[in-house]
């Protein structure tokens, strides 16, 4: 605990909210000189570490370093960082979206390396080899962009056969526990640019309305029916909504142009026909962003990551975690768009990321890391 409760405030002092390249030397170097396992730091900035690089088939734990930008509380004068614990939590941006999570892999993948390393010693070298699969670390960039990292490694290569996404899953479905996501939603961002004729507000016959054709455009995604997936006996409900509206120029003059802004949220296999909105006259539809939705593809992977929690968490004294399904996107959706079976089980828990009080449970880090360690070791 000690280890897992340092590294996890090494990690979260460093400012990662503009520029991810010191916290990534961290852990580039930290994985250098704690392992004897091949590790790359690629162009986008990306970290990964590898134990039998090509060997059968890859098992990876999976976060980001990067971070959203800290509260007011959070900075010290100097632009610091500020970390503190009461013992049980550690306090401070990024904690538990996500380093806390990257701290706990690291260290559950260094143990596994040794374990294998400590294991090959007492058996031949062809024996040794084809007792072993690959077991990989990876720490992204620009997570909170939009998955800038991952999406950089997918386009350079990177295959991963299965991976743990670290992200938060505690107290999901019950206080007390990690639960394992085996489905998670995406997010579509979009725009309806709405066009119209401008004119005289005392003569609106004259023109052409951009807001009422921009209300037309919002009953027709109001009448929209959400989107819903089954994922191993699990239901994912989508949703639709208008966040903003923004036209016009002045109260006497007849906008001829309206802008609309939706947020959509996307299930596995499943998306809402927004093109149907430019079947009003003047609308155009624009996808700004598209994070994908993750389902995972393999019921057998799903319940080995469940029975390792369960028996970790039963060792603990724990409750007993269940498989849950996540309301928000992760890097798990580009993995698994490129093929990677993934499932998310993390130590954050809701309510936690992004808020001026960002914390995370020491207890709870540390039953992650025995998750992830059992994982890597039973590979």
């Amino acid at each position: 605990m000690d280890e897992l409760t340092s590294l996890t405030t090494d990690l979260v002092e460093i400012p990662s909210h503009e520029d991810e390249r010191a916290a990534g030397d961290f852990i580039e170097t930290w994985l250098r000189d704690e392992t004897d396992a091949e590790v790359t730091r690629d162009d986008a900035g990306n970290v990964l570490a590898r134990m039998n690089p090509g060997v059968g088939e890859s098992l990876a734990l999976v976060g980001h370093h990067d971070v959203v930008p800290p509260a007011a509380r959070q900075l010290t004068d100097d632009g610091d960082y500020v970390v503190e614990s009461d013992g049980e939590r550690l306090f401070g941006r990024g904690a538990a979206d996500m380093k806390g999570a990257v701290a706990a892999s690291m260290l559950a993948f260094r143990d596994a390396v040794e374990q294998r390393s400590t294991g090959n010693q007492t058996m031949s070298g062809d024996a040794a080899t084809q007792s072993d699969r690959e077991v990989v670390f990876a720490s992204f960039v620009g997570e909170e962009l939009g998955g800038n990292g991952v999406r950089a490694a997918l386009d350079d290569g990177l295959s991963l056969d299965y991976a743990v996404v670290a992200e938060g899953s505690t107290n999901y479905s019950g206080p007390d526990r990690t639960d394992v996501v085996v489905a998670h939603r995406g997010r579509r961002a979009s725009t309806l640019v709405v066009s119209g004729t401008a004119c005289h507000a005392s003569v609106p016959e004259e023109g052409e309305n951009a807001v009422y054709r921009a209300c037309d455009a919002v009953d027709v995604i109001r009448e929209m029916t959400f989107p819903e997936s089954e994922v191993l006996g699990h239901t994912v409900s989508g949703s639709i909504a208008v966040t903003e509206i923004d036209g016009g120029s002045a109260w006497n003059v007849i906008p001829d142009e309206c802008t609309v802004t939706i947020d959509e949220r996307t299930v596995p296999g499943g998306y809402a026909d927004l093109s149907q909105t430019e079947t009003i006259k003047g609308v155009e539809w624009v996808v700004e962003q598209d994070l994908p939705p993750m389902a995972c593809d393999d019921a057998d992977f799903a319940e080995r990551v469940l029975t390792a929690a369960r028996t970790v968490h039963e060792t603990r004294g724990d409750a007993t975690p269940r498989q849950v399904t996540k309301p928000h996107a992760t890097d798990a959706g580009w993995l698994a768009q490129e093929g990677t079976t993934c499932v998310v089980y993390g130590p954050s828990e809701p309510g936690e990321a992004h808020t001026k009080n960002e914390s995370v449970s020491l207890d709870v880090l540390e039953r992650c890391y025995e998750t992830y360690r059992d994982l890597l070791e039973g590979w």
